[in-house]
Formats: structure tokens, sequence, C-alpha cells
């Protein structure tokens, strides 16, 4: 068994990464794509390895040469082939170019720019199917030739973008472009063919095209080899190149790389998060088909403007429009806003760190909060503000990571105190309907605002209604003037045309979400229990859509939640580096549907067990 590799292209598309060497000279997380293939081949077995180069050949042979002596190389030859006229050419050419050695003996044939576990390849070869192609079921982040299996796998069709079809993708297998095929494969069908179509069509076509003919004859044999999609990645831009540093990532490295994402996790589809705060019960699918219904006229279809958003949103909650302000998510109006406030912020902490980070111009002033529960009463909150004299008070309820709550009553009582102190409470209600429903309320009434100028509320539509991809938010205070300068704070267009249609439509489904919550806080009391029956987990009290958990086991909270990501594809909240939680063992779980919380319920139970 030998191995082909197709590395003669440029890589346009990879900017910088290849002004100075070739694709496969790519690094991905310290190592060059070719390092990983070569060592891969190495593990295999293979004994010859032929590569057809084209861009900066010299240069990759050198830097071959640099990494691998004849000691590394464990007895693997490496040929070269080269293709003078690589920029006016794709790579049926370079194929052709080694057909003679496609004849000589059983071929892995893999392109140079997909970095790929050692696994799958061994399997390849160790597989009694004498010809395969590695395909992966297809997933939406996928793009490029997609093949049609039937019940035996063998490959009955292959697709190009000109004809794939989206309504049909539960039936598509993305090729990997690694393929394994047998020395009379090679020498019966596809050089005679790759020959032939190359002299028809010419020299600026795909060799994948021509696997597509041969797939119509029924005794080639070409099936596919099916493999995950978490192992292997095609990186052919910057943006993937990210992606794969991430997926192939030592585990001491992955977890802090995904967060650093901040979300985009559709790309990586077989982790489940459990870091990101949405409901996970709403919106009900017959909004998501309502809101598909409409798709084409809204994605051509400019927005209203920001007071049309605001009549919207006010007639959800029932408030003026002059006392409403919709936004980007929460996010683009805690920047909106809080970069308004001035004088001193009493903030209780641990809390949401967007909002110390957009005080940009408050002193933020601590307050006291019992370092073991992670509790605070209104008395403590006044006591911080009677002695430092703070103009304002930031209070999340319930509050975040800890999902600490205080009832209504205690809330009001505060904004009575506050309001003969001449002190504002900027008041984050974004999981307050998460709330168990016996104490759930909200601030955003008509009554409350008016009898209290001193409060000014924020919402994440996103968080609370589970549509964080239209990013909605709402803030509401009575005073017409503070709204307007923060409308006028924000772009016109800051509401996408989906965003405003679902604030359009939501009305006709009020009882579904009051239902979803309901199903949420029974959820929460379910997973809580069954989380605290886990040994060395301490679940607290909460009101939220997550749950504060520390753990007392082997490992700490680091390694567990690692190891939770490398082995269980589980993405859950490390708190380490979070004000209070330095040096303590704690983690943030988000509360998703009973399966797959019972997936992380099993997932811990079996780490901390280890």
């Amino acid at each position: 068994m030998q191995a082909l590799m197709l590395a003669a292209g440029m890589g346009k598309r990879l900017g910088r990464y290849t002004q100075n060497g070739t694709k496969c000279m790519v690094q991905v997380n310290g190592k060059a794509l070719i390092e990983y293939a070569i060592e891969a081949l190495i593990k295999a077995n293979i004994k010859k390895f032929v590569i057809v180069t084209g861009y900066r050949s010299e240069v990759l042979k050198e830097f071959i040469r640099s990494k691998f002596d004849e000691k590394r190389l464990n007895g693997m030859v490496i040929e070269y082939i080269d293709n003078p006229i690589y920029d006016k050419t794709n790579n049926i050419y370079s194929l052709w170019l080694a057909k003679d050695k496609l004849i000589e003996d059983d071929t892995v044939l893999l392109e140079s720019d997909i970095i790929f576990d050692d696994k799958i390849l061994m399997d390849l070869i160790e597989s009694q199917d004498k010809n395969l192609a590695m395909v992966s079921h297809f997933e939406p982040w996928m793009d490029g030739t997609c093949t049609l299996l039937d019940e035996e796998k063998n490959i009955v069709g292959m697709l190009d973008k000109a004809h794939f079809n989206w309504n049909d993708i539960s039936n598509y297998y993305k090729t990997v472009n690694i393929y394994k095929l047998s020395k009379e494969f090679s020498e019966q069908y596809y050089v005679p063919f790759l020959e032939s179509y190359q002299k028809a069509f010419g020299k600026n076509e795909y060799y994948e095209t021509v696997l597509k003919v041969i797939t119509f004859l029924s005794k080639t044999n070409l099936k596919g080899f099916e493999v995950r999609g978490d192992q292997w990645y095609e990186i052919d831009d910057p943006a993937d190149l990210a992606i794969a540093e991430n997926r192939f990532a030592p585990t001491s490295e992955k977890l802090t790389m995904m967060e650093n994402r901040f979300g985009g996790y559709w790309r990586f589809p077989q982790i489940i998060d459990f870091c990101y705060l949405v409901n996970p019960f709403f919106p009900p699918k017959k909004l998501s088909e309502e809101l598909k219904s409409s798709f084409d006229i809204l994605l051509r279809a400019y927005p209203s403007g920001a007071k049309e958003q605001n009549l919207l949103a006010g007639k959800i909650f029932n408030i003026l429009p002059e006392h409403i302000v919709v936004g980007n998510g929460a996010a683009e109006l805690i920047n909106s806003f809080c970069s308004m406030v001035t004088g001193k912020t009493a903030i209780p902490y641990p809390t949401f760190n967007e909002y110390p980070a957009r005080f940009c111009n408050s002193e933020i002033v601590e307050i006291p909060v019992n370092k073991n529960i992670f509790e605070y009463t209104v008395s403590d909150i006044l006591t911080a503000v009677d002695k430092s004299g703070a103009n304002n008070v930031l209070l999340i309820n319930p509050d975040n990571p800890t999902g600490h709550f205080l009832k209504k009553e205690d809330v009001l009582k505060l904004l009575d105190e506050l309001k003969t102190r001449n002190v504002q409470l900027i008041f984050d209600e974004s999981f307050i309907d998460f709330a168990d429903k016996e104490i759930r309320y909200t601030l955003i009434d008509e009554s409350i605002i008016e009898k209290y100028p001193n409060l000014v509320i924020i919402k994440s539509i996103s968080k609370s209604y589970g549509v964080p991809g239209l990013r909605l938010g709402i803030l509401v205070n009575s005073n017409p003037e503070l709204i307007e300068k923060v409308t006028k704070n924000n772009s016109i267009w800051n509401i996408n045309s989906f965003g405003e249609y679902f604030l359009q439509i939501f009305d006709k489904y009020k009882s579904n979400y009051k239902e979803a919550c309901d199903k949420l806080a029974d959820e929460r009391k379910r997973f809580s229990k069954a989380l605290s029956n886990i040994s060395g987990i301490k679940a607290y009290p909460s009101q939220a859509n997550y749950i504060l958990c520390e753990y007392n086991g082997k490992q700490n909270i680091t390694e567990l939640t690692e190891s939770l990501l490398e082995n269980h594809n589980l993405l859950v909240k490390n708190l380490v580096r979070k004000h209070l939680f330095e040096g303590r063992n704690f983690m943030r779980l988000a509360i998703l549907e009973p399966e797959n919380n019972d997936l992380l319920i099993e997932a811990i139970r079996h780490e901390t067990l280890k």
C-alpha cells in the first residue's frame, strides 16, 4: 500500500498563511498539515509516499526534509512529481501526472488541505473493501462534492454544487477527499477514464468528476467508508483554519478555545452546549414554521426603523413605546446605556462580566456577598450604597452565574429605599421568567416604572425566548428622554427583519411561552436533584435556567470540564477565572432538554468515578 497526495495548488483563499509556503505547510496548533499527514501514514505502515507538488515546490520539499529524517520516516520513502503548470490547471492534471504511480500499487489518495484523526486512516486501510471513498453524513457546515449510498454503502451517485438539493440533505454523504483505490481499480477504470476525460474536457477540471462518471458503472464497486464529521476538517480559508484548530486542539486548550468563540457552535454539531443560556422549550415548532414561511421575503426586505421596533415590543410587554427600546440583544443595550452611567455603581459579585466591562464612566463598588452560599439581601445592598455613596445599583435577578433570587416584595422595598436616596436601580430580569411560577414576576409594568423613575430594566429576549440567533433585547424606563438617548446610541437598523417579524407574531404564542417557562422550572428541580445525587457535586439553589455547581472530586474543575468536552462532547462553563471563584471548583450548567441533561449527569458521574 502506497499513498499519493495532491499538493500543487496555491491556496489563495488562505491569504497570508500561504504567502511563504504551500497549503499543506499551514500550521494547525503549531504543526503543519503535511506533518500530521506524514505521521499518520507512518503509523499506518505506508512505505511509499508520492507527493504531486507545484506552487513553491522546493520550499515544501525542504520543509519536509527538515522535519523528517530517515529515522523518523521509519522506512517510508517520499517521492515527488512536479506540476510545472499548477497555476493553469486543476487537480485532475496533477493526478494525471501521477497516473503511472497509481497503477503500481494499491493507493491511499488524499488531498493536502485536510486534517484528520489517525484512526480513520488506519480503519480505511484495514477495511476488507478494496475501493473506498471516505465520506461523512452531510452537515450544514460542509461544502463540496456529496455522494449517494445504497444499503450496502455502494456509491450510486456523486453530486456537484450544481445538482445539490437542500431538501435531500438527509440522504447525502460529503466526500472527505481521502480514498483507497486498488491497483486493479486504477488500472482498469480510473486511469483510462482520467485520460479520456482530460482529453475531452481539458486540464482545468477536478479528479472527483471522473469518479462521478465511474460510479455509473455497476462493476466498479466503489463504496463509501463512513466516518464522523468531527474526525476531519478541510481547510480552505482562515475561518476553516480557526475551526480546525478548535477541533484538533490539545485537551488542555480546547475548552478555552471553544469558550473564546462566544457561539457559532453549529459548526461543531457533535457538541452539546451547556455553556450558553437559552430557553430549550421555546419557540414552539409552529412559530418556527411561521418564520420559515416568510424566509424569502424577510431575507430580501429591509427591516423597519427603531421606532417601529419599539412599538412592536411595547405591544408585547404592554408598555408605552416611548418607555421601551429594542436592542440587538441585551448586549447592545448594556453597552449603549452603561456608557451613559456616571458616579459609583454598586454590584454584587460574582456577576455577568459584560456589565462591569461597560461601565466605562462609572466607578465599580463591590457589594459584599456570602462567599459560601453566594447570597445577599436588600439590607446588604443598602449598607453598601450608604457606605460607598453609590449613585447606581446593578441587580441581575436571578443572578448570573449563581441563580440567586430576590422576591418581588424585596425588590420593591429596595426601590423605595433607593428612591429616597436618589439612587438608580439597573434591574436585569433576563432570567426571571424561569423562576418557579408561584414566585415569578416582572417589573415591566407601567404602574411600576411610573412610580419608580429611578428604575431601568434590561431584558434579554434572546435568552428567555430561545432565539439568540435573532439578537433581541429590551430596555424599559419611564423617562422618554433616556429612551431616546439609548435609541440614538444604536443604529437605526439595529434589528434585522427576522427579529422584527418575531416581535410582530409573538403575541399568538404567549401561552406557549408560559408553558415553556413552567416546563423549565419543573426540569430544573429534577436536574438539580439528580446532580446533587452525584458524589462530589453540590448544586446551589437557582431560579434561572442554569445551576451553579461546586465540585469536590479527584480532579480539579478544569480537568473535569476538559474531560467532559474531550470524552463526551459536552461544553460547560468553567468558572475558575471568574471573580470570587478563583482557585475554587465551580461550574455553571445550563438547563437543556431532559435527554441532554441526562447525558450530562451520566458523563459527570462517569468522570467523577475515574
